[in-house]
């Protein structure tokens, strides 16, 4: 059995580390709020972009453009896939990064030709501790999401996309379906195709005054041409569906933070519990023995004097 001093450092150590678990929940759900925040004032924008894409695509379905629709020049199985991965640069969320690591390689070992585009360093020890190469990585966009770090993965793939290196472009990432549960989502972001844009819940924006699904049913005029219109528009849709998946596992690695650290604050209280139901036991089995060590010197000493003073008779 322990001592008390051992079970009181103990004790102590474990309280110590719940100090710790508790500044870091109250940081990451800070964190979690502030990424909600930034999200909803940029969602209007980027979902009134993806609004006139569908109204260009639905008007003028004849229109061509590079990011539009499948490459036939390549057999499918010869295409060249790039997927971007979004990880976290820190540990200590769970399942987080296993689950979104684990499912970029199950998808990478059904495609022959690939190109991986890594943020956050968890997910670039992951892979290259396995042999997986990496085309880039992206620093500090998984701990800082922001526009400036969206627009400069989008303007890295989609260079590639132009150039032929690429032929299909994939993010791999976690959104947070409520706020205690996440999942592991992947969306292809070129070429684009109809379903992009039907998908995410562009019906319900509303980027015209008086109308209830954000669609414009008057006569659409596009200076000065549709694919001038689309040269400038659809670089920003890519940049803001990065942007969102960014911040969405930013959420989601915030979320799965807290819930890590709130069930290591509970065993931590149970420990602490228990510690101090075996320190009480110890203390009493020391005090009993001391009762009982004193009321046996007690006796010693009373027959010591009977003793002597029938040797004095």
């Amino acid at each position: 059995m322990a001592s008390t001093r051992e079970i009181q450092i103990r004790r102590k150590s474990i309280q110590d580390t719940m100090k710790i678990t508790n500044a870091m929940y109250m940081i990451s759900s800070t964190k979690l709020r502030k990424a909600r925040a930034n999200l909803e004032e940029t969602e209007p924008y980027f979902f009134t972009l993806q609004s006139l894409v569908t109204n260009i695509m639905q008007r003028l379905p004849d229109v061509e453009h590079e990011f539009f629709g499948e490459r036939t020049n390549k057999k499918p199985e010869d295409k060249v896939r790039g997927y971007i991965v979004i990880s976290a640069d820190k540990g200590l969320a769970g399942a987080y990064n296993h689950n979104i690591l684990k499912f970029a390689q199950d998808q990478i070992s059904q495609w022959k030709h690939y190109k991986l585009f890594v943020v956050g360093r968890a997910g670039r020890h992951y892979l290259r501790n396995r042999g997986i190469p990496l085309a880039r990585h992206f620093h500090y966009a998984a701990q800082n999401p922001s526009l400036h770090r969206a627009r400069i993965i989008s303007e890295t793939v989609m260079e590639q996309y132009r150039s032929g290196e690429l032929d299909e472009i994939y993010i791999i990432y976690t959104y947070m379906k409520n706020s205690m549960t996440t999942e592991t989502k992947m969306t292809r972001l070129l070429p684009f195709m109809p379903e992009n844009f039907e998908q995410d819940g562009v019906e319900s924006v509303q980027p015209w005054e008086g109308n209830d699904n954000g669609m414009f049913h008057g006569e659409l005029l596009l200076k000065p041409s549709p694919n001038a219109v689309l040269d400038n528009i659809l670089p920003d849709c890519v940049m803001g569906y990065i942007y969102g998946a960014l911040i969405e596992a930013f959420c989601s690695e915030q979320s799965a933070r807290m819930m890590a650290m709130e069930a290591a604050n509970k065993s931590a209280a149970e420990m602490i519990h228990d510690l101090s139901i075996e320190y009480n036991r110890v203390r009493q089995a020391m005090i009993t023995q001391e009762i009982t060590e004193v009321i046996s010197g007690a006796k010693a000493q009373k027959k010591k004097k009977k003793a002597k003073k029938k040797e004095e008779k």
